[in-house]
């Protein structure tokens, strides 16, 4: 990985350390201001600003105490000169707990761009890694 590649990667990295402080500004920090959140279920909420607010009352209550474990850049890629296309994985551990849950493993794909001197994500998709088992299971909670 070459040093601008590698300075993108440490993006992940920040927004986990800034995840286990419970704070919301500066896990977006790295952010534009109107980059764009697809959450693992599907929702997509645009803007900094309202990621933030959104993530604030997320850790006061059900995120509270909540930590980012387990931090991996998968791949980092300059696609084109100032974008970067970036695969990261963590474990969520809830308030209390030591292992994160299979279903805790979270995925993210971001896209950055070389902005304003710094590399800032324009877009993160978040997922769930789930087996095909994983995901049976869910779905036959569901159908019942």
């Amino acid at each position: 990985m070459d040093q601008s590649v590698e300075t993108a990667a440490a993006v992940p990295a920040r927004m986990c350390e800034a995840w286990n402080r419970g704070d919301a500004a500066g896990f977006f920090a790295d952010f534009t201001d109107d980059a764009r959140l697809v959450e693992f279920e599907g929702t997509i909420v645009q803007g900094r600003e309202a990621l933030i607010q959104g993530q604030v009352p997320l850790f006061d209550t059900v995120l509270k105490g909540s930590r980012l474990v387990d931090s991996t850049v998968l791949f980092a890629e300059e696609v084109s000169p100032g974008t970067v296309f970036l695969h990261h994985r963590a474990g969520l551990l809830m308030a209390g707990e030591t292992e994160p849950l299979p279903t805790r493993i979270t995925m993210q794909l971001y896209v950055l761009r070389r902005l304003e001197n710094r590399w800032q994500v324009v877009a993160l998709q978040n997922g769930r890694v789930l087996s095909f088992e994983h995901s049976a299971h869910l779905d036959a909670l569901v159908s019942e």
